[in-house]
């Protein structure tokens, strides 16, 4: 698992497209001081007209798009829930503890969605899971910032498990489980952004643990999907994410950590 984590670090800073589009305009830079003129003019050529589509079409929302879709928004939920697991990533970690103060981003809507399914259903056992995806600092825990902010909130973080040692979504299912062991029929809800609910589906479902998706923090919409606007920046942020989580999706079925590429539910528990 170390070796995955790893490699999956370095091969994504390799094809993150913003690193591409730099990585192009410096192989144009040598290609025309070496005299290459003609081929440089060709990348120089083609990297212009790549940044122009993007600038102007949300190209990473056509990526995303079947990702927030593949489950339905507020599922209709059973009378009897077991259990609740949020997957961490709205809280800043580094950011919270650096700063003495919390600091939440664009996926806090994960954490507002558990507090809120938790007191709709109080009985259910409730788990957090995220420690630090970093290579370098993993003393920054997702599990760590989410406890403050929770409990800056007036929630009661009493009910709450911490997993605070899991690096990516595979660790997340796997050191879950051990900790919690699950039994079979039981009803858990699984919280997570909805482009990232395909993937983290597919990984509870080879452990053996089925869940109820419950996807939030939607960045897309059908009917905005070809809107012609110019937003370099924010375009190739949704580009970003939408090729990471089809790498993401075709790595893990490949290595087996899950069953398909596009995981759908593999069950539905009690309802």
């Amino acid at each position: 698992m170390d070796i995955f984590f790893y490699l999956s670090k370095i091969f994504w800073l390799a094809l993150n497209p913003g690193n591409v589009f730099f990585l192009l305009v410096l192989t144009a830079t040598l290609l025309l001081w070496l005299g290459k003129i003609i081929i440089s003019r060709f990348v120089l050529t083609a990297l212009v007209l790549a940044m122009t589509v993007v600038a102007f079409f949300s190209v990473g929302s056509w990526l995303l798009y079947p990702l927030e879709s593949h489950f339905p928004i507020n599922p209709i939920l059973p009378k009897q829930v077991d259990g609740i697991i949020i997957l961490s990533g709205g809280v800043g970690a580094k950011s919270t503890i650096v700063k003495n103060q919390t600091q939440v981003n664009g996926q806090v809507d994960r954490e507002l969605a558990f507090m809120r399914l938790a007191r709709l259903y109080p009985n259910a056992k409730l788990l957090y899971t995220g420690g630090s995806s970093s290579l370098i600092q993993q003393r920054f825990k997702g599990a760590d910032a989410a406890r403050r902010m929770m409990m800056e909130q007036g929630f009661s973080v009493d009910r709450v498990l911490f997993e605070r040692e899991s690096r990516n979504t595979v660790e997340s299912a796997v050191l879950s489980q051990n900790l919690l062991r699950p039994e079979n029929g039981e009803n858990w809800i699984l919280i997570t952004t909805a482009w990232h609910m395909p993937r983290s589906v597919g990984v509870f479902c080879v452990t053996g643990w089925p869940v109820i998706p419950y996807p939030v923090d939607y960045k897309t919409s059908k009917e905005g999907l070809f809107n012609i606007n110019f937003s370099f920046a924010n375009h190739l942020n949704d580009l970003d994410v939408g090729i990471k989580e089809w790498l993401g999706l075709v790595a893990y079925r490949i290595t087996g950590r899950t069953n398909e590429v596009m995981p759908s539910a593999c069950s539905w528990g009690n309802m």
